[in-house]
């Protein structure tokens, strides 16, 4: 089982969306059936990944009952890892050796299928649950330049931190770029099902500080404090999320800046220095993402998440440029 398996149906769903074409939709129900039967596994966070970005997409598209019971069977593994005195969800059970009860920022992304769970249902604990996460994410895992921390240790018996720390960053107190765009798509997105200003005007301060550190191609470093020049690898998986996200919060505002700044993103990615030829790089759209680079994983290569959100922001921005 890996986080990232919903991401090429997802895209598979997003082609269908665009192009109509049935050869997408039974793809993506081909590829997203694989991994049905992880809809139970309660030993991770990233259900919301995996069923949301695949058959919450595709129920979305098709009304499929069996794609509904599959987004209401994962956000009821997914909660059970909500403890009530922290007041978030547990983002990973490894590293016991180094945190206790670790929530990391990715996990914001997590939160979408709890709020449709909601909607799905009726029940509301799905979209409770994803509100105290919000919120205790919001209190713990902001710099004052609002920045984020990638991982924040918390002690389950009292719900205060225990420590902050980075787990794919190149230091505990650096900007892990991808970590940005999670907390701006994150918090955007919580707007979108609450209409809570705080959410807005949180993914406001993102924004600002994202925006301010971009450079001349809008494509960022994996991380934004990465002084070394030999490892110096660029991230289109955070440029395309921070795309999505940038249209999305454009939607919320009318601040043209946010829609500038998408288009100037997704301007650079279709570039020959980032858009794969055609027939090459096995069917990836992108290239040039970091996975991990302190575990020496995915450097400098083609991801799936990429793409996905790269269509995504393609698509929002066709929606609004009608």
């Amino acid at each position: 089982m890996d986080w990232t398996q919903g991401f090429f149906p997802e895209t598979c769903w997003k082609l269908h969306e665009y192009t109509n074409d049935v050869k997408w939709k039974e793809a993506a129900h081909h590829f997203q059936n694989l991994f049905i039967d992880a809809k139970g596994n309660k030993t991770t966070h990233d259900l919301g990944f995996m069923f949301y970005c695949s058959f919450g997409e595709g129920y979305k598209l098709t009304k499929n009952e069996k794609y509904k019971q599959a987004v209401i069977d994962a956000s009821k593994s997914l909660i059970s890892r909500y403890d009530t005195t922290v007041g978030c969800i547990k983002s990973w059970d490894f590293g016991k050796e180094k945190w206790t009860f670790p929530v990391i920022i990715d996990n914001m992304l997590n939160l979408e299928m709890l709020f449709e769970a909601s909607i799905l249902t009726g029940d509301n604990t799905y979209k409770n649950i994803a509100i105290s996460h919000a919120n205790k994410t919001l209190k713990n895992h902001f710099r004052q330049d609002y920045s984020t921390w990638h991982v924040v240790d918390y002690n389950p018996e009292d719900g205060s931190v225990f420590k902050k720390l980075t787990h794919q960053g190149i230091s505990n107190e650096s900007s892990w770029a991808r970590g940005q765009s999670w907390a701006l798509y994150g918090y955007t997105m919580c707007y979108r099902y609450t209409k809570n200003p705080k959410y807005l005007e949180h993914a406001k301060r993102i924004a600002s500080f994202i925006t301010e550190n971009l450079p001349d191609d809008f494509v960022p470093i994996w991380d934004f404090d990465i002084k070394d020049n030999t490892i110096m690898h660029k991230d289109a998986s955070a440029a395309a999320l921070y795309a999505s996200a940038y249209l999305e919060l454009y939607s919320y505002t009318n601040n043209t800046e946010y829609k500038k700044l998408a288009t100037n993103i997704l301007k650079s990615l279709s570039t020959d220095k980032y858009f794969s030829t055609y027939g090459k790089n096995r069917g990836f759209l992108l290239e040039h993402s970091v996975g991990n680079f302190p575990r020496n994983t995915e450097i400098d290569t083609p991801i799936n998440y990429a793409d996905y959100y790269y269509l995504e922001a393609l698509l929002r921005l066709k929606s609004i440029s009608k």
